[in-house]
């Protein structure tokens, strides 16, 4: 009922005007050379040496003088740095203005929040920075660099991320970075896609309520469950962390190096899955959205929101789990998503989105589990629901000209305002992870046979 209230929605030209606007989208594909040959690769070894002298350098100065913006640093050091290196091509000193400033920025923030003891950063890994004058490609296989011995052509693997970006008509920026892998004699390319996106007016709404261990998400009436299992990630790299410094404080003593480099490995290995998990449920999300031209809408959270929450936790394991949850990395994942298939997001207060009654708005009950009762009209609500469809309610009631009043929300259907009404079960339908993180669409993830509907 609450889509056919929008169907029948008056929207406002100048607001509808507004909402259409366009935005550039920008993307980072990671592309990798053939391995070079050893004088081939020596060239850039050099290269990259004459780099990070001119950047060392010129942070130095930055940071001394207090300079974050790269005009004033180019201005002031751009003739020096170049003449220490006359033999490379100009725009390698240009370009290592640029990096120095952004670091010199980010250092100088650090050390104003007192995060930072050091007097000035360390330049430890170098990519090198490039622009028009210093790269281009040449077709989808090979790309030319200008060095201090003349242009180098070099080949590159081609993979399913560029050639996605390719065929969806993405347009290749002129500027690019590239870091060396000594290792394997190999150049590693970062370039840059850019899109102009326009976002589209929202026809309906859907509403993600994100948890620790599941996100709850209203589409077209239906609560969905997508169990994302991050609590037992969490745990899991936990109680390996602990096991392994156990076995190694006993060997080789506290803060041992093959530890360290474990504990690295461990730490890059769990923020990788934790970071693919929540992609490929913002992706699930966004999409569908896009189909039904929907406006997505999220919880405004706080700065910090997981302190918040600990603040009458005294269990160190739970305070731990909330604190990796990343409530805000979800959001974060969703609205980049949406930027991208040009999807509005929404967002409303999340005060008491869980604790009220969306029909009655009297307060809910809850036992020792997530069910809980109205205690005006009795209905038996799940935590997930409930806060689902407050979500929808705050934004049909606050979305300026494209939402309907909340007294055409609150239409009844079978005796209640909501697609269920109050006699029915307020379940939502889980989803297991393994189910869709597997799919492209909610359609295929109803087939598969490890989703659990609910009847």
């Amino acid at each position: 009922m609450y889509r056919a209230n929008i169907a029948r929605l008056a929207v406002d030209e100048g607001a509808d005007e507004e909402q259409r606007g366009a935005s550039e989208v920008t993307r980072t594909v990671t592309v990798r050379s053939e391995q070079l040959p050893r004088r081939t690769f020596k060239v850039f070894v050099e290269l990259e040496g004459m780099y990070r002298n001119m950047v060392e350098q010129l942070v130095l100065y930055a940071v001394d003088n207090n300079i974050t913006k790269f005009t004033r640093l180019k201005a002031e050091r751009y003739r020096e740095v170049r003449s220490l290196y006359p033999q490379l091509p100009s725009h390698y000193a240009y370009t290592a203005c640029q990096d120095a400033a952004e670091r010199s920025h980010s250092f100088l923030k650090l050390r104003r929040t007192g995060r930072t003891r050091k007097p000035h950063p360390e330049v430890r890994g170098v990519s090198i920075w490039l622009d028009d004058h210093l790269w281009r490609a040449e077709g989808l296989t090979s790309v030319s660099l200008a060095t201090h011995r003349g242009r180098v052509r070099v080949s590159i693997e081609i993979n399913r991320h560029i050639l996605r970006y390719v065929n969806r008509g993405w347009r290749l920026s002129s500027e690019a970075k590239v870091k060396l892998d000594h290792r394997e004699r190999r150049l590693i390319f970062y370039l840059t896609f850019r899109k102009e996106v326009s976002v589209y007016r929202p026809k309906d709404y859907i509403t993600v309520d994100v948890n620790e261990n599941a996100e709850a998400v209203l589409i077209d009436g239906i609560v969905y469950l997508f169990e994302t299992g991050l609590s037992r990630v969490t745990l899991g790299y936990y109680y390996r962390r602990k096991s392994v410094q156990e076995k190694y404080d006993r060997v080789y003593g506290p803060g041992s190096r093959p530890a360290r480099r474990i504990f690295r490995r461990l730490g890059s290995n769990e923020k990788a899955l934790k970071r693919d998990i929540r992609w490929k449920l913002a992706a699930l999300i966004v999409r569908e959205a896009a189909k039904r031209q929907a406006a997505i809408v999220l919880e405004r959270l706080g700065r910090e929101p997981a302190n918040h929450m600990i603040e009458r936790i005294r269990n160190p394991q739970l305070r731990h789990r909330i604190f990796q949850a990343a409530f805000k990395g979800v959001q974060r994942a969703i609205e980049e998503k949406a930027r991208e298939y040009g999807v509005p997001v929404i967002y409303v207060n999340p005060k008491n989105t869980s604790r009220k009654c969306p029909i009655h708005g009297a307060k809910i009950v809850y036992g020792k589990d997530r069910h809980g009762t109205c205690s005006k009209g009795g209905e038996t609500w799940h935590r997930d629901v409930v806060a689902c469809y407050n979500l929808l309610l705050r934004a049909l009631g606050g979305n300026g000209g494209h939402a309907p009043s909340r007294v055409r929300a609150l239409t009844p259907i079978d005796g209640g305002p909501v697609p269920l009404g109050p006699t029915a079960a307020h379940e939502p339908t889980p989803i297991a992870r393994g189910a869709w993180a597997r799919w492209k669409s909610l359609g295929a993830t109803n087939k598969h046979k490890q989703m659990r509907t609910n009847t």
